[in-house]
C-alpha cells in the first residue's frame, strides 16, 4: 500500500484523569484516531493496578492532580517500568522532566494531543518531531 497509514509505535494508551467529561471525551477522540485505551481511569491506585498488570503500554497520559493523589506517583510508577509519560495539565509542575516524555498544558485543541503524541513517537524511534503544539514542552534531549 503505497499511501497507507505509517505504523505506530505508540498504540495503547492509559488515560488518568478525575474530571469525567474531560475523560469521556479524550477516551472518545483517541479511539477515533484508532488508539488502543487499555484504561481510562481516575484513581492513582487504579492507575498504578493498571501499570503494574498490563504488560503492554505504550503511553500513559496522566493529570497532575487528581481526587486521590498525585499525577506524579502515576508517572514514577509508569516511567519505573519504561512506558513513557504525557502529563496533561493546567500548568506543567517543576520535576516533570524527570519522570514524563513532555507535558502538554490544558485547555489543549485535539490536533495538539494528536501532535504532542506524535512528537513523543518521533523521539521513540529516533527522528526529530515534525511540530511541537503549542503548550506542549517534549523533554527528551533527544528532540
Amino acid at each position: 500500500m503505497l499511501f497507507g497509514r505509517k505504523k505506530r509505535q505508540i498504540c495503547r494508551l492509559l488515560i488518568v484523569e478525575d474530571e469525567p467529561l474531560v475523560a469521556f471525551d479524550t477516551e472518545h477522540f483517541l479511539r477515533e484516531a484508532e488508539f488502543e485505551i487499555v484504561a481510562t481511569v481516575d484513581r492513582v491506585a487504579t492507575a498504578l493496578e493498571v501499570i503494574r498488570t498490563e504488560r503492554e503500554l505504550d503511553l500513559v497520559l496522566v493529570d497532575i492532580s487528581l481526587a486521590d493523589g498525585s499525577g506524579f506517583d502515576v508517572a514514577h510508577a509508569a516511567h519505573g517500568a519504561s512506558i513513557p509519560v504525557l502529563f496533561v495539565t493546567g500548568a506543567c509542575p517543576e520535576g516533570a522532566r524527570d519522570v514524563a516524555a513532555g507535558c502538554l498544558s490544558k485547555p489543549y485543541a485535539q490536533r495538539d494531543l494528536l501532535a504532542a503524541i506524535d512528537a513523543i513517537e518521533a523521539v521513540i524511534v529516533g527522528k526529530k518531531p515534525r511540530r511541537l503544539p503549542d503548550g506542549f514542552s517534549l523533554f527528551d534531549k533527544a528532540a
